[in-house]
């Protein structure tokens, strides 16, 4: 019982730190009472969305984001109860996450057609929403696209532990989530570290690993507008929670997203 307390002691005087050292860079939209985190970068048209794998966050996709900002405006985001986001108090239902993008992109106004660009997960849900609203899709880039194929199950066994062993700080001491976050440089792995100690994060994101399949097999059943460009890549990253931490894999993402962003630009509007 002391070593318990010692460990939830230490968590909470970690996190209190950690809270102060890593703010959120972007800023607050309201979806419907809810307050989800956006962050915007750059300048041009179109706009590349970037959504994050299961679990992950907005921090995630930090080199990504400023090497595309200098072509294009882009956006991060973190989904309900991950990242700086708040949670839901009806609990996590994926059916919303299309909508609550779109009405937080709304609320920053960010015009669109957007490119959305998703990894594991979220091109699951980036698919989800060029099917709902094709008006606002110019282009998908899906980065491990779980509609591709099976999906193995690995590192899902101890989803439900995870909250708990964060609390106690056996989560902080041991590095098990967060030494995942070592190839990411600079702040984004600062934070992504730090998210992946924290309890509140960990328990949103063990019910989206938790209902992955779920919201894939609804993923594999949609149905896109043709006139929306797709393009599809893998990368070596594994999880959960995926994390795009190869310089390799970065760039290519990158000259993929910045590509799609060239075409369309060269595509004559009437």
């Amino acid at each position: 019982m002391f070593l318990v307390l010692v460990g939830v002691t230490y968590q909470g005087v970690a996190t209190s730190l950690e809270r102060r050292d890593f703010t959120r860079p972007g800023g607050l939209g309201d979806v419907g009472g809810l307050q989800l985190h956006i962050y915007c970068t750059g300048s041009g048209a179109p706009t590349v969305v970037l959504d994050a794998a299961a679990g992950s966050l907005s921090a995630a996709w930090g080199p990504v984001q400023a090497q595309v900002s200098r072509t294009t405006r882009v956006c991060s985001y973190d989904r309900a109860g991950l990242g700086w986001s708040e949670s839901r108090d009806s609990g996590y239902d994926p059916a919303r996450v299309p909508d609550d993008l779109r009405a937080l992109l709304k609320e920053a106004r960010e015009p669109g057609p957007f490119v959305l660009v998703g990894h594991e997960l979220g091109a699951a849900f980036a698919r989800l929403f060029a099917e709902r609203y094709p008006g606002d899709t110019a282009a998908l880039v899906l980065i491990d696209d779980p509609t591709a194929g099976s999906q193995p199950a690995e590192g899902r066994t101890m989803l439900t532990a995870w909250p708990w062993l964060a609390r106690v700080g056996v989560l902080r001491l041991s590095g098990y989530l967060s030494r995942r976050a070592d190839g990411l440089p600079g702040r984004a792995g600062g934070a992504m570290k730090v998210f992946l100690n924290r309890p509140d994060h960990l328990t949103n994101a063990a019910m989206e690993i938790a209902r992955m399949d779920e919201v894939r097999t609804a993923a594999t059943a949609s149905t896109l507008d043709p006139a929306i460009g797709v393009v599809s890549l893998a990368t070596a990253s594994d999880g959960p929670p995926k994390m795009i931490v190869t310089e390799e894999d970065r760039r290519r993402i990158t000259d993929t997203i910045t590509t799609m962003v060239t075409r369309l630009r060269e595509v004559p509007t009437d």
